[in-house]
């Protein structure tokens, strides 16, 4: 064996070592895939003030100062606003017999007019099913909110801690030329930036909004429906209507027509249409996105990453398009890939130069 062929062959016995033991560690991660996600956007979203209070205070003491501050008005603020939900879900007060009754009554007579048996054994033992299926994923959730809470916490202090090493190592080993480089970078900072801190705050707008008619209607628990609609606003396309239209049914069976008439057009007029103007100001405004783009990318997303594929869902549909613009422009178009304005590489370049 030569030389060449002996190097080769280590090179592909390394390879799979290294391919062999990440996808056994991937496996070892997934459970706590949101906090490690959820760490990545925080250390996104505080980069900047960490590297600001590096220089003020010192290495040492900014991850601190983060970390603590983080956990004190953010996290744990979260966490009891998520414990006071599920304390109300379970101090719900609702009669099932009356709910049974009444929709019994409606489907007999959409049987009786359209001659169509809505109703069997084989639908309710499934929706049965189906119910304790979402009680055991909402128990579940319970706990891995807690340990993914942990995990964003202890990964978001060594993030902070060696931040700078970690982004100029990651640099070095993508595979592009130093524009694309700066391009993806980019990029990656952007959609994080804008879907950690737009998405947020959508939810926090439609609940107040929906918290302020669900009371002017007189519902039952408007707060805790108000929650459950700022949540349920990350979803997309369906979005705010699983929470609203239950509930315009639910004020049907309580016999107020008036309410169930006025609910059911606040829903339509001021809670849909708030949710896509919102959403669609603030999809322009913080990082210039296509609706499309986010929609596909939630889709996406969720099953891949659970709840913060609502950010990575996007990112990793903008980055499957940004690549797929650079290999076109670069090796089918022949020409060469700037995302840059070429006024401005020669003064990336000059600066990098200085600093090195």
């Amino acid at each position: 064996m030569n030389n060449n062929s002996r190097e080769r062959y280590f090179e592909l016995s390394l390879l799979f070592l290294i391919l062999i033991l990440g996808y056994a560690l991937i496996l070892q991660a997934l459970p706590f895939i949101n906090g490690i996600l959820g760490a990545i956007t925080l250390y996104v979203l505080l980069r900047r003030p960490n590297f600001y209070l590096i220089n003020r205070y010192g290495k040492r003491k900014a991850p601190w100062i983060i970390t603590l501050s983080i956990t004190v008005f953010i996290l744990i603020p979260l966490s009891l606003l998520a414990w006071y939900a599920i304390e109300l879900v379970q101090n719900f007060d609702l009669d099932p017999k009356i709910a049974i009754e009444k929709i019994t009554s409606i489907v007999k007579k959409i049987e009786g007019a359209t001659g169509f048996d809505l109703i069997t054994d084989k639908s309710l033992s499934f929706i049965t099913a189906q119910l304790s299926n979402i009680f055991n994923m909402l128990m579940s959730g319970i706990n891995n909110f807690t340990v993914n809470l942990f995990t964003a916490i202890l990964l978001l202090f060594f993030l902070l801690s060696g931040g700078m090493k970690m982004e100029l190592y990651i640099a070095r080993l993508l595979p592009f030329s130093d524009e694309n480089k700066h391009a993806v970078i980019k990029k990656l900072h952007l959609i994080v930036r804008s879907n950690a801190i737009g998405i947020p705050l959508l939810a926090v707008i439609q609940g107040l909004v929906a918290t302020i008619g669900y009371m002017l209607c007189g519902v039952n628990n408007a707060l805790l429906f108000g929650i459950l609609t700022g949540f349920a606003s990350i979803i997309p396309i369906v979005g705010t209507m699983i929470v609203w239209i239950p509930l315009v049914i639910g004020q049907y069976f309580d016999g107020s027509l008036l309410s169930t008439l006025g609910l059911a057009l606040y829903g339509i007029v001021i809670i849909s249409q708030c949710d896509n103007v919102i959403r669609l100001i603030l999809q322009k405004r913080m990082a210039n996105t296509h609706p499309l783009i986010t929609i596909f990318g939630v889709i996406a997303g969720l099953p891949i990453f659970g709840f913060m594929g609502v950010i990575f869902g996007p990112l990793i549909v903008s980055m499957f398009l940004l690549f797929v613009d650079m290999f076109a422009k670069q090796y089918i178009l022949g020409e060469v890939y700037s995302p840059i304005p070429p006024a401005q590489l020669p003064e990336i370049k000059n600066n990098s130069d200085k600093k090195n």
